[in-house]
Parts: C-alpha cells; structure tokens; sequence
C-alpha cells in the first residue's frame, strides 16, 4: 500500500480527475486535500478474503477517526460486475452482522460499472465505473453532515447524468483510460 503502487496510482488519479475534476462527488475534493482519504489497496483473491478485509477496514476506521472514508481497491477479485454486484449482498451483511450497519455505508465501484435498464455504454454508467473494483467505505455521520450543508444534494445525480451524456462516452473512456500509469 504505497503510493507507488500502481493501482492505487490509478484510482487516486480516477478520484483526482474524474470524480472530483468533473465534479461527480461535490464533497470529495475537501476530503482528498485535507488527506483524509485512505487507498486501501488488498491482495484478496476470494470473496472470503475480501471479506475479511473490509472487516479490517471498518475497524482500522473505528480506530482511526481523522480519516474520512476508505477506498478498499482489489484488483485480484470480482473482476466480473455481475459477480462484484451480487457481492455487494454480503458486504451488507457484514456491515449488519459487525453492528456497523448506520455507522458505515458502502458505495460501489467498478470498471464495468452499469446500472439496471440502461446500456453497458451508456455514458451514466461512468458515474460510478473506476479503474479496479473499488468498495468505498463512508461514515454516515459525516456523508450526512456534508449533505445537509449542501444545496440540492437531491439533484446531484440528475446533473452528472446530463454531465456524463454531453461529454459522451468516448471523451469519459478516455479519461478513465488516462488514469492508468503508463508504462
């Protein structure tokens, strides 16, 4: 976990200059300068190990208040949406059966990101689509906090959507693709 690595270099680079260059996460940017975004990147290879490490994570938060949220990255399992989707089930649960359930929420990221009823290209997909499969750890005290200072935070999807769709999908697979280290 250095900020060598190249997976975490590629989705500190998809935060940097797509969710907060774009503006897709209106809170995301305080965070990411004041440092208090941890990239967790895992060597998980099962769903059990991954697990297992987003237990890890929400404990090294519990422990750790002056970081914000967790990006836990793990390249080596769930590559497949439709697995990495039916995984969200368990992560869930996990959060219920730690007794984290309303202490934490789970938002979900991957590179074959696409939500139900719309296309696999359709440029709304890339609001939640990242470089490696990302679950996103958030305090809801604080998500709740910056949403109640917020104007309109109703509207945020709404205005990435017409966002996404004026840009098109080739500019936002570009950008995407440019999050990558090159070699």
């Amino acid at each position: 976990m250095t900020s060598n690595d190249p997976y975490v270099t590629a989705v500190h680079a998809w935060v940097s200059r797509v969710v907060v260059g774009l503006n897709l996460c209106p809170f995301a940017n305080r965070e990411l300068e004041s440092g208090r975004v941890r990239f967790a990147l895992s060597e998980a290879r099962t769903e059990e190990a991954l697990l297992h490490a987003l237990a890890d994570e929400m404990h090294w938060l519990d422990t750790h208040p002056e970081t914000a949220t967790t990006l836990l990255i793990h390249p080596q399992v769930l590559a497949r949406f439709e697995d990495y989707n039916q995984f969200l089930d368990l992560a869930d649960g996990l959060l219920e059966s730690l007794d984290r359930d309303g202490v934490y929420q789970i938002a979900s990221f991957h590179p074959d990101y696409q939500f139900g009823g719309t296309a696999p290209d359709a440029a709304e997909n890339y609001t939640n689509r990242s470089p490696y499969p990302i679950l996103h750890l958030l305090r809801e005290d604080d998500l709740g906090a910056a949403i109640d200072a917020y104007p309109d935070p109703e509207g945020i999807p709404e205005r990435n959507i017409q966002k996404l769709e004026q840009m098109g999908t080739a500019q936002l697979k570009a950008l995407l693709d440019a999050c990558y280290p090159q070699a």
